[in-house]
């Protein structure tokens, strides 16, 4: 990791700041170029000191776990600021309502939840992110989405401003959610009913299905594709023949066909090719134009003149 400083870094951070940072070490798929420069705060009051300081025109790249981001091999100009580890406060502020800050996992969350007797978000546990991510795609399973239990969310602005924006400014749709600010710090949580002791059992429950239905242990991004109306991505896919298919380093996998795992060689290239495939052929097949469930960032790699660099 090169660690450093220049223009875009303050005196007063007290997180890491480092320069062309290897997004495969903070991405599920473990690929990817790198980053311009890449920011952990160490808490929230040190994230507010960086954006003050390099302003509100920085264009900014949010990052909580990279499990559902792929960044092309040519890498990101944006400056990525990662909130796990360093924003990871979790609160409770009466028996029903408990704060987490955007770098919570949500497994964490539901485990929280779980701890205090608390039903309704054991289908976190078996969602591979943070809360920042959960909220700005309205992440679900199950049957449960994580934006039904949210009363209150908390932004911040490129130049470090903290907004406090009650759950009626936004409308949560599937897999998205549309609002006026989008980068979340943290959110309040009404949890009205309880668990009756049931909340561990559940979460076990949830994270057994996961193992026996999904690749866990394999380098992934969770579901690739959105369920179109009515249907499932990973039916489609199986059924138009894409079970097992490869591209290079990435095949989808043999096991929930919604998913491509990374054998450990593939490239974001790799991948984005097998996607484009996948649209490509279920659309042949079926009609039915899949959607991505994942982000797709970056810059594509620099292709070589022919004969070699010159």
């Amino acid at each position: 990791m090169n660690v450093a400083y220049d223009q875009h870094s303050a005196s007063s951070v007290r997180g890491k700041m480092c320069f062309e940072e290897p997004m495969a070490t903070h991405t599920s798929w473990r690929c990817g170029g790198t980053a311009a420069r890449f920011f952990e705060p160490a808490d929230r009051q040190d994230l507010v000191n960086y954006l003050c300081d390099v302003g509100s025109e920085t264009e900014i790249l949010w990052l909580g776990l990279g499990s559902n981001m792929l960044v092309r091999d040519g890498g990101l100009r944006q400056t990525v600021i990662a909130t796990s580890p360093g924003l990871t406060r979790l609160t409770w502020i009466d028996e029903q309502v408990v704060y987490a800050e955007s770098g919570v996992t949500c497994a964490k969350l539901a485990r929280e939840a779980a701890a205090h007797d608390r039903a309704g978000l054991e289908f976190l546990a078996g969602i591979p992110g943070t809360v920042g991510g959960a909220l700005r795609m309205n992440a679900g399973a199950l049957g449960g989405e994580i934006w039904s239990f949210v009363e209150t969310v908390e932004t911040i602005e490129p130049g470090g401003q903290i907004q406090t924006m009650a759950a009626s400014a936004y409308v949560p749709g599937y897999r998205n959610v549309a609002g006026e600010r989008l980068s979340f710090l943290g959110a309040w949580f009404r949890l009205p009913q309880p668990a009756d002791g049931a909340g561990r059992a559940r979460i076990r429950q949830v994270i057994a299905e996961r193992a026996e239905t999904q690749p866990i242990g394999k380098f992934s991004c969770g579901s690739v594709f959105k369920n179109p109306p009515g249907d499932f991505a990973g039916r489609l896919i199986e059924n138009s023949g894409f079970k097992g298919h490869r591209s290079g380093g990435a095949q989808v996998s043999v096991l929930h066909a919604n998913f491509i795992i990374n054998d450990g060689n593939a490239t974001a290239s790799d991948i984005e090719a097998l996607i484009d495939e996948v649209i490509a052929g279920v659309e042949k097949a079926t009609g039915v134009t899949l959607e991505t469930e994942v982000h797709i960032v970056g810059m594509p790699p620099v292709s070589q003149p022919k004969g070699g660099q010159r």
